[in-house]
């Protein structure tokens, strides 16, 4: 169990990028999704110990994070957002030489060790390739790969399907799926179906904050039968925010179409539709942001 409480970090120019994170994440996928810039990559690095948050505790098991780094770096596979490679050195021997850093000091078991990653994602046929030569969903498997080095009891992986085709996102997801029946996996994303496909428990991270915890389905449950949909013209858009409380719009054929949160019909040519997690999501963001603003506006009054 990942127990992480209070933990808040402000950078030197005094942008909050956390405030009091407070998270249990059990064994198994634990999705956190939240917008670009909500502090999701500000949380991943101090969990993976390459930066000290200003304040607050994470332990891991028996493990004080802060106080004891090396104890988790021991038992920790980490994939950031940018996983810079080196581009003229083949698959097999960058695991080698990361091996060798991991600790893997047998020359029999280092092998045996990549040839096996190399297998599990799927990376065998193009051992003696040169990285650069890769495509996206290979690379970002090549990362997996090296965050496995060392059977690693907690994984850490960050916006690692942002990018990628739908083929590849899909194989990717499959073997973070595969990986996640044995150790923690937290998947750190913004992309929604990732974590409603991958993830049995979840948080939402906006602005620094943690504003939503759960499982997928009950988060789901919570606003079923409240989600709305209607067809409206372009030049409409505008009036039916100012009227309802909008949470998503597309476009389709031309027509724009909205989801409104609201507790009953919001009037004519609306239907009720099934809630989803992407429900869930653009409503906690459209609810923080209201909040924001209020808060701004008060502020303003206030000066």
């Amino acid at each position: 169990m990942l127990q992480i409480r209070d933990l808040t970090h402000v950078y030197p120019n005094g942008t909050r990028a956390l405030d009091a994170v407070s998270l249990d994440i059990p064994a198994g996928m634990f999705g956190l999704l939240g917008p670009n810039g909500a502090g999701k990559s500000s949380l991943m690095r101090c969990l993976a110990t390459l930066q000290v948050p200003t304040s607050g505790r994470i332990r891991f098991g028996e493990i004080d994070v802060l106080k004891q780094p090396e104890a988790l770096r021991a038992t920790l596979g980490y994939l950031p957002q940018d996983f810079g490679v080196y581009p003229r050195v083949s698959a097999n021997d960058m695991l080698e030489h990361l091996a060798v850093l991991k600790g893997v000091a047998g020359r029999g078991e280092r092998r045996d060790t990549v040839d096996a990653l190399l297998r599990q994602v799927n990376l065998w046929d193009v051992r003696k390739k040169a990285i650069a030569g890769f495509s996206g969903g290979m690379r970002q498997r090549f990362g997996i790969a090296q965050a496995l080095i060392g059977n690693p009891r907690l994984i850490i992986v960050d916006e690692p399907t942002a990018g990628l085709d739908p083929e590849e996102r899909n194989r990717f997801n499959n073997l973070l799926s595969e990986i996640g029946e044995s150790v923690a996996v937290i998947l750190s994303t913004h992309i929604v179906d990732d974590v409603t496909d991958l993830c049995p428990r979840m948080a939402i991270l906006v602005g620094g904050r943690i504003v939503q915890t759960g499982t997928p389905a009950d988060l789901i449950a919570a606003i079923q039968g409240r989600i709305w949909q209607a067809s409206i013209d372009k030049h409409e858009l505008d009036a039916a925010r100012q009227a309802h409380d909008v949470i998503a719009t597309r476009l389709r054929g031309g027509r724009t179409v909205i989801r409104v949160l609201a507790e009953a019909s919001p009037g004519v040519g609306f239907s009720p539709v099934d809630a989803g997690l992407e429900d869930v999501y653009f409503s906690t963001l459209t609810r923080h942001r209201h909040a924001e603003a209020s808060a701004a506006a008060e502020q303003r009054k206030a000066a």
